[in-house]
């Protein structure tokens, strides 16, 4: 008999439900950590589904050892079969019932090498964000008196300037805080670069990161976030399948047999979306629009669309062609 086990992580106690495959209760447990492995490493062979959450993909690697099929779930499918009262054991239940529809979608689990490009991907943007907010400051704090300096990273270079002015008019006190923040953002500057370096040659290497690199509007960053965050392609049916995973696909409200649709979704990968329309947005620029052949698809629509409209159609364009070089070469 096969035993499908439904799994409710947490970061002490884990609750554990198991069913036959036709939904019938075999047990309920709530176990710790160290008696979860050793459950499961004497339990027998079974499907285990778990809600694709924190430590998910570690303990889907960590099953797999023990001879178990894991799946996981996202958890917003769970959420409707959840009954009444919300606790660790309907929860638990509601992970076995939804994964016994025959139209559920699961995600794959992570390799360790997948999550560690995640988070220096993510060290990297937490860095960006950290000296964006210095730099946002530093402007606040000179336009409260009288500097008023456009915004951009750029930019610094002329605030320096304001700070070393000989008949700078600013107090001191205020001068020694703004120059302390510039030499936060200095320092947040040779981390981000740091990090771009090792990001920049993991791209470098053989592989499909260096490949998709091949594609206009797609650069290290970018291929390394799909590298990082994307499942396998063979997952998705087509390259509509993937834009749509990513968001980048209008969302529809349609009824009666009409069609409505209305902005893009945005339900999917973040990351993966946001380095896309900005890869996007760089084709669109002074620069690249001079690459456009005139007469082409894309050339028409920068001539009759807005400039934001044409970034997003054109990263889903570049989204279904990632899906095409991944899965048919």
């Amino acid at each position: 008999m096969t035993i499908m086990i439904g799994v409710d992580l947490a970061k002490n106690v884990l609750q554990v439900h198991g069913a036959t495959m036709a939904g019938e209760m075999l047990f309920r447990r709530k176990l710790n950590r160290a008696k979860f492995r050793e459950f499961m490493a004497q339990s027998e062979p079974a499907l285990v589904v778990m809600e694709s959450c924190g430590s998910a993909h570690y303990w889907a690697r960590e099953l797999r050892t023990m001879g178990h099929e894991v799946k996981l779930i996202a958890p917003q499918y769970v959420r409707p079969f959840v009954k009444r009262q919300k606790n660790d054991a309907a929860d638990a239940e509601a992970i076995v019932v939804a994964a016994q529809r025959p139209e559920m979608r699961f995600v794959e689990p992570k390799t360790e090498e997948q999550q560690s490009k995640a988070v220096l991907f993510r060290s990297r943007e937490r860095l960006v964000h950290q000296r964006t907010e210095l730099v946002n400051a530093l402007r606040a704090s000179l336009y409260e008196f009288g500097h008023a300096v456009p915004q951009g990273i750029q930019q610094v270079v002329r605030i320096q300037e304001i700070l070393d002015e000989p008949n700078c008019d600013l107090p001191k006190l205020l001068l020694e805080e703004c120059k302390d923040m510039l030499e936060q953002i200095a320092w947040l500057t040779v981390r981000i670069n740091t990090k771009t370096s090792n990001i920049r040659e993991l791209a470098a290497q053989p592989g499909n990161a260096r490949r998709l690199q091949t594609m206009p509007g797609v650069g290290p960053l970018t291929a390394a976030a799909i590298d990082a965050f994307a499942p396998p392609m063979e997952q998705f049916k087509s390259g509509r399948d993937f834009a749509a995973w990513l968001g980048l696909v209008p969302r529809q409200f349609s009824s009666g047999g009409k069609e409505r649709l209305g902005r893009v979704s945005k339900a999917g990968q973040a990351d993966i979306r946001r380095m896309l329309i900005i890869g996007a947005m760089s084709r669109l620029n002074c620069l690249g629009r001079k690459s456009v052949p005139d007469g082409t698809w894309l050339a028409r629509m920068i001539a009759r669309k807005p400039r934001m409209l044409v970034a997003i159609a054109l990263a889903n364009k570049m989204a279904r062609a990632i899906w095409a070089m991944l899965t048919r070469g």
